[in-house]
């Protein structure tokens, strides 16, 4: 594991990926914190957050594309997984019960 501080944890895994995606803690923090979309992640147990990016010269948002976050709850803190940007709209998939939802808000 990389950095670890009261509620996020960060791979290094993670780490990479941001340098790669030019992506900063902050810019994941805010779409963990308030994400246009949450789904349940390929893998089991965790959990992925989108947020859409792109403005156009007049400053309307437009979707260019999309930034994802995966990311695990374990015993009050949030384990980032990793992060990419995806070209593009995806479409929507099984999204997060509410209870989930409640939790995750509980400990941002």
């Amino acid at each position: 594991m990389a950095k670890i501080n009261d509620k996020y944890q960060w791979t290094k895994h993670s780490i990479y990926k941001m340098r790669c995606y030019g992506l900063s803690q902050q810019r994941i923090k805010r779409i963990i914190r308030h994400p246009a979309r949450i789904e349940e992640a390929i893998v089991p147990s965790l959990i992925a957050a989108m947020s859409p990016y792109g403005r156009s010269p007049e400053g309307r948002q437009l979707h260019k594309g999309e930034i994802w976050v995966m990311y695990q709850i374990s015993k009050k803190q949030i384990k980032i997984i990793t992060a990419w940007r995806y070209p593009g709209k995806s479409s929507a998939r099984d999204p997060i019960p509410q209870e989930i939802l409640d939790e995750i808000k509980s400990i941002v």
